[in-house]
């Protein structure tokens, strides 16, 4: 009871963080009302480290933000099947009315998880925003691409979308700025560790399984510093695993992975936190699902309930990718009514919610209290199974 009373006083805390419009902090007042840029559209552009379902979320998010906001004609964006931003980037240049934005064709680039193609590409890019001067603005999704896109060598306006630390990766100088004029990053500063705080809320684990790559970018995207404050906070030991990510091959990665989940489960760790990585995908999550049930082990999705959907036990994530996506719609029309990018506020904190997963409970042998029940947002009553295409 008095780990239920505890997780409900920092639900009820984090509930009540700043996570509006982030406007009150600009440091100027800017407009969003559309308009064009001196007679002509804005060219925008895109790049990505590679594909992940959370780039493609958001990305549809932010064109639906800036329909709302009138720089787009509204209309129905086609569901989007596997993880790619290419083929919606592909929709938007032929089917995405405006008189205000161009989603320049062949301005769509993806390193691919390559590392060695990931300099070839960023080079390009950076080399296109220097000499050839056709895009306006652009759009950095990821970790990856944020850090090969914000530093001195361009002055392009550029929006950094879906990295996971922005801070500690080094994107950027502080929460409240960039660092760089024509760099803005959306944080949000205590994301990972209200996660990790409700997790052991409701669990109580004593041992906190933990899969990343054991590298600079793949310890950003497991939050290993925030889990690390937490463990020494809470007084529970990480047990630490470590795959790989960054790699084209995506089916190593898979592989990689699933090793892992096996070795701690046969380690018998308390929980597993399941950290955003190219080895959990659509394609992988059943079979790690099976592995962490067979050993009767919670989870928890760091990605957000989708991932609960096809089975993890729980995650505290956004209600929907729609705030993030005004949020961002909202800086790209302020950068083209005239604001700098350092000029904006960065801190959004998602409304927050609890995803739970009550078959995977069954299985696991874990009975969530009705309290837990009760301030639950969503609740699966089954494992689904992913889209794969």
């Amino acid at each position: 009871m008095k780990a239920l009373t505890k997780l409900i006083a920092v639900f009820v805390v984090f509930i009540f963080l700043p996570n509006a419009s982030a406007s009150a902090a600009d440091k100027e007042i800017f407009s969003t009302a559309p308009r064009m840029n001196d007679g002509k559209k804005w060219r925008v552009g895109f790049y990505e480290g590679g594909p992940y379902t959370d780039y493609q979320k958001t990305f549809v998010a932010t064109v639906n933000g800036l329909m709302e906001l009138g720089w787009i004609e509204k209309t129905e964006i086609p569901p989007q099947e596997g993880e790619r931003t290419k083929e919606l980037w592909n929709w938007l240049t032929v089917n995405a009315k405006s008189k205000y934005i161009e989603f320049v064709k062949d301005a769509h680039c993806s390193a691919n998880w390559d590392k060695k193609l990931r300099k070839k590409i960023s080079d390009e890019v950076i080399s296109r925003l220097n000499q050839k001067k056709d895009i306006d603005l652009i759009i950095a999704s990821g970790t990856w691409a944020g850090m090969d896109l914000a530093n001195d060598k361009h002055k392009i306006p550029t929006v950094v979308v879906s990295a996971s630390d922005p801070l500690k990766a080094g994107i950027i100088k502080s929460i409240e700025d960039s660092g760089f004029d024509h760099v803005h990053a959306r944080v949000a500063p205590f994301r990972y560790e209200r996660q990790v705080q409700i997790f052991h809320d409701i669990v109580g684990f004593r041992k906190l399984g933990l899969v990343y790559e054991n590298t600079d970018t793949g310890k950003v995207y497991a939050a290993i510093e925030r889990v690390e404050r937490i463990a020494k906070e809470r007084g529970f030991e990480i047990v630490r695993c470590y795959s790989e990510s960054d790699i084209p091959d995506q089916s190593l990665a898979m592989e990689s992975v699933r090793k892992c989940f096996r070795e701690l489960g046969e380690k018998k760790v308390g929980a597993i936190y399941v950290t955003v990585q190219n080895g959990v995908n659509r394609e992988n999550i059943p079979e790690l699902v099976k592995i962490t049930n067979f050993h009767k082990i919670p989870t928890f999705s760091q990605s957000g309930s989708e991932e609960v959907k096809y089975g993890f036990f729980m995650s505290l994530a956004k209600a929907s990718f729609k705030p993030n996506g005004i949020f961002h719609a909202k800086t790209l029309a302020k950068i083209f009514n005239g604001a700098t990018p350092r000029q904006l506020d960065q801190i959004f904190e998602s409304p927050p919610k609890i995803a739970i997963n009550l078959r995977t409970a069954g299985i696991i042998g874990f009975d969530p209290p009705m309290e837990i029940l009760g301030i639950a947002d969503e609740i699966y009553q089954e494992i689904e199974t992913p889209d794969q295409k």
